[in-house]
This record gives C-alpha cells, structure tokens and sequence, in this order.
C-alpha cells in the first residue's frame, strides 16, 4: 500500500507547483506536524480521567501523549501551578500522514450529519485548527470501553506562507471543506 507520503509527492506537489507557479520545489508547502490537543477541566477533581484520555489519544495515534501542565495558579478555577489540565499529541513524518489519513477518509465520514470542515479556521499564517465533538468518530475507541464522550482539537501546521496555498494543500490531500 502507498503511504500518503508517497502520494504526496508524486500527486499533491506537482499540482501545487503548477497552480502558484513555485520556481524551486523545497517552495511547495508541505504538512509539518499535526498537533491533537484535549483539554481536561475536570482532572482537578479526578486523576483518572488523565489516564483514560491518554489511553485514548494513544489508540487514536499510535505514539504516546504527553500531559499538559497548569502553568499559573488560578484561584477562581481552583487550579494550582502544576496541576495536570490536559493531554497532546505531536505527530510528525509517518504517524502524521497516517493519521490524517485516517481522520480525511474514515473518522470525519462518520460525523453524524456532516457536511465538512470549516473552510474559514486558518490562522492568517498558513496553519488550520479544528475541533472534533466526541473521539467515538475513530475506529480505534470501542463505545462500551470509554468513561466519557471528550472532544479534541486538532491543529495542522504546514509550511505555507498564506492560507490559499495550506487550503489549497490540504484540500489536495484529502480535507472536506465545506464547498
């Protein structure tokens, strides 16, 4: 089987090439990192709803999560400098193409009603962000196993220079933007 790398370069950065006109091919933008980030309020309260979320994000991605840090103490929130209040996922090379493999044709297909992603979640810099309501969209998560429905969100930076050509490039690799 192809891998989605391949495909990249033989099918996407030919064809980015030739739409804006790159005199260099190491000018075609390419898919950097993806970075699936999931936030949890409530682990203040419950240590073991870190420990289900990692569990998941590693079945979701296939690599280990890491724990986000509380960074300052916030009284109003009852949060401590230190406190565990989330959990990431750095997908590079491989793992990454997989995954949005993965995300393009077989988890975003099984989003109740779904029309496709927001075209308009770019950050000005070439990068796109989105955001997922419940992780049962992933074939890995078996509905009996999970504690709790959790969203994540989901970033993709690439190394294009506008948001026409990251559009443009994910839009080549698979992403259903809303038309």
């Amino acid at each position: 089987m192809a891998s989605l790398k391949d495909f990249y370069v033989s099918d996407v950065a030919p064809a980015l090439m030739k739409k804006f006109g790159y005199k260099s091919v190491m000018q075609i933008p390419k898919l950097d990192k993806v970075v699936i980030n999931v936030g949890a309020g409530e682990a203040k309260d419950n240590a073991k709803v870190i420990d289900a979320i990692m569990t998941d994000l590693a079945a979701i991605t296939g690599q280990k999560p890491v724990v986000c840090r509380a960074k300052k103490s916030v009284a109003n929130f009852k949060l401590r400098e230190g406190m565990p209040i989330g959990v990431k996922v750095t997908l590079r090379g491989e793992r990454m193409y997989e995954f949005v493999n993965k995300l393009f044709n077989v988890a975003f297909p099984r989003v109740r009603d779904f029309r496709g992603i927001s075209a308009n979640s770019f950050d000005g810099k070439g990068n796109y962000s989105t955001g997922i309501k419940e992780q049962l969209i992933f074939p890995e998560i078996e509905y009996d196993k999970i504690d709790k429905v959790r969203g994540m969100d989901i970033n993709f930076i690439t190394t294009a220079q506008t948001d026409e050509e990251a559009r443009e490039l994910l839009s080549l690799m698979g992403a259903p933007f809303i038309k």
